[in-house]
């Protein structure tokens, strides 16, 4: 049985959970622990299983054992030597089945210390195997955000999975043990005994059902924290906080998000403790009639005298045992909820796994887009509607217009990182929803505007850990290429050096030499569609200009879409096409956009270029500066 919901569903699902699906589930939860176990450490998973099996079998002869220690001290009413040779081999199976019980204690838990650690380990790549398998516009979607904060939560809560279910395991087989010596004084005492532990496991399970709801419900809550926490102490935002004085205004958001946490967490813990309290009152009740009915059993004479110390000893270690079965098996139980959690985006990586064709792409020669149309989850308007282009290999598309125009999305579509509503994009024919993922991806290389600076080798950043038969040729290559060359020779230790300063050794990189490293990346990369997004946004007019000379050969076998809002740059495309709230509205050479006055092209290369005649020559006044001009010092 699998706890199923949707969306806010889950809520409903929470109020859902009984006594009964806590019954039902544990025996599967059980499984699941020690298949996560079998599947890290085998061994480890049968030695522990051995440990409490064993365990159980010397508590019950120590049990039974008991008896025979108390028999002949009890039979004369005085204690001699005799009475105590009389009890010497069953005071030796006490001690002995104490003593190994002990050794193999210390043994369990060992071994679930052991396993432990692995099975979250395992948890945890499986939840990132599964993220790395979602499409890309899944990040986009606030539903997808709200299943990986549930699916982490379940990565935390598996460390506890298998001691929850070691503990269990031995509750069990030391209640079956205790169960046998208990029911050998007196049949009727093991079933009232289940009977005065059921008001506790009611609460119990009621109290986890509290627990687990006021999770989900500061779900978002905390991802908040965990963003406010991310952007107070990151390096990239350190300075733009000193700056913009905005370390108390971040730092009161979160003491009012953690305050609305602490309430939430605040009223679930008082009515946890109230439905405790109560479930605690009704056992202690009916333990009493238990202890009750011992007496009477001895009065009666159905009980020995002799067989009475046993049965103190069983009926606490039974009630120890079903404590333990229900207290640690509501807590297994509230960690397979959040294991359900993890489960769900393991099968379906949040709703969102990638599921395209087999087909297995080459080149390509050919990028066209047909009537598209994309638009992002809860967006007023698409980012793209009824957009059609086309790009092949050898030629350079520049996509073009004002912030928001969709031209990077266009350029997402193109390289098939995300997949259209409406209409197609092919690759020589081939509808990209019918191309195996992964295999498009390895034929395009991509420079987006926010690109990565990964805390690995240089040459590691250049390869992306996927050299070429080439080595550091290739590497050096695509280095001079993007201009890359002068920032590795200016590396203490060359293609080796950690980009990371962080670590011993590491060395850090300014701006534009991340940005040239972006870039050789891309030239690196066998690939047959390259996407260059903003590519010199922080590289200086040289560098700049190196790349751009240098674009035209790299576009000789490859197909090149270039997006860029610096005018200028796009005199190298072979077609230009220009984008306005997500619609083509011109498209044409460099020199047919120029010449069209009135449209959007010429208007905004005119904006670019009118500030040139406002530069006051030097030694001028500032008298010569037109009126629109504001002087900057």
């Amino acid at each position: 049985m699998k706890f199923v919901a949707q969306g806010d569903r889950r809520i409903e699902v929470g109020n859902a959970i009984t006594t009964r699906s806590m019954a039902r589930r544990l025996p599967q939860l059980m499984r699941r622990a020690l298949a996560l176990g079998w599947q890290v450490d085998r061994r480890s998973v049968i030695a522990l299983l051995a440990c409490e099996a064993a365990s159980g079998v010397l508590e019950a002869l120590g049990l039974l054992a008991t008896t025979g220690v108390i028999k002949p001290v009890i039979a004369s009413g005085d204690f001699s030597a005799n009475q105590l040779l009389d009890a010497a081999p069953s005071l030796t199976v006490v001690v002995g089945a104490i003593g190994l019980r002990a050794l193999l204690g210390i043994a369990s838990a060992a071994l679930s210390a052991r396993l432990a650690p692995r099975i979250s380990r395992e948890a945890e790549l499986k939840l990132l195997d599964a993220a790395t398998h979602a499409e890309l516009a899944a990040y986009d979607n606030p539903g997808y955000n709200d299943r990986w904060d549930a699916a982490d939560r379940g990565v935390d809560v598996s460390r506890e999975l298998l001691t929850q279910c070691q503990y269990i395991l031995a509750a069990v087989a030391s209640l079956i043990a205790s169960s046998c010596a208990l029911t050998a004084v007196h049949p009727i005492l093991l079933p009232l005994l289940i009977l005065a532990a059921l008001p506790k496991g009611l609460a119990s399970v009621r109290a986890a059902r509290v627990t687990y709801i006021a999770s989900l419900t500061t779900a978002k809550d905390r991802r908040l924290l965990g963003m406010l926490r991310w952007y107070l102490v990151d390096k990239q935002t350190a300075a733009q906080i000193r700056s913009g004085t905005m370390a108390h205004f971040l730092i009161s958001k979160y003491r009012a998000t953690g305050d609305q946490i602490d309430k939430t967490t605040d009223q679930a813990t008082l009515r946890s403790a109230k439905i405790s309290l109560l479930g605690g009152a009704a056992g202690g009740f009916a333990s009493a009639v238990v202890w009750a009915a011992l007496g009477a059993l001895v009065v009666a004479g159905h009980i020995s005298v002799a067989a009475l110390g046993t049965a103190f000893l069983a009926l606490s270690r039974v009630s120890t045992s079903l404590d333990g079965i229900i207290g640690y098996g509501a807590q297994l139980f509230r960690t397979g909820m959040y294991l359900d959690d993890w489960a769900d985006f393991i099968d379906e990586a949040g709703g969102h796994r990638i599921n395209r064709g087999p087909e297995v792409p080459t080149g390509p020669e050919i990028v066209s887009a047909d009537s598209i149309t994309f638009r992002y989850p809860n967006a007023d308007r698409p980012a793209l509607d009824g957009v059609s282009v086309a790009v092949r290999r050898g030629e350079i598309l520049a996509l073009v217009g004002e912030n928001g125009s969709g031209k990077t999305t266009l350029s997402k579509l193109l390289s098939t990182l995300y997949l259209p509503d409406d209409g197609t994009i092919t690759w020589d024919g081939t509808d990209t929803r019918n191309i195996d993922a992964s295999a498009a991806w390895s034929r395009i290389a991509v420079v987006p505007q926010d690109f990565a600076c990964w805390p690995l080798s240089a040459r590691e950043n250049i390869t992306l850990g996927q050299p070429t038969p080439e080595g550091d040729e290739a590497v050096l290559a695509a280095a001079r290429a993007a201009g890359a060359d002068e920032v590795v020779e200016e590396l203490r230790s060359g293609l080796n050096t950690l980009l990371a300063k962080e670590w011993w050794g590491g060395q850090e990189l300014s701006g534009g030499q991340w940005q040239r490293m972006a870039i050789a990346r891309a030239f690196h990369r066998p690939a047959g569609l390259l996407v260059l997004d903003e590519p010199t946004a922080a590289l200086d007019p040289r560098a700049e200009h190196r790349i751009f000379a240098g674009l035209r050969r790299h576009a000789a076998d490859r197909a090149v879409v270039l997006v860029t809002h610096r005018l200028t740059n796009v005199a190298i495309a072979d077609r230009i096409v220009v984008l306005n709230k997500g619609r083509v509205i011109q498209h044409g050479s460099f020199a047919e956009l120029l010449a069209d006055r009135s449209g959007l092209f010429r208007e905004l290369w005119d904006l670019q270029n009118e500030r040139t005649g406002q530069v006051p020559a030097p030694g001028s006044s500032n008298h010569g500066v037109a009126p629109n001009q504001h002087a900057l010092f």
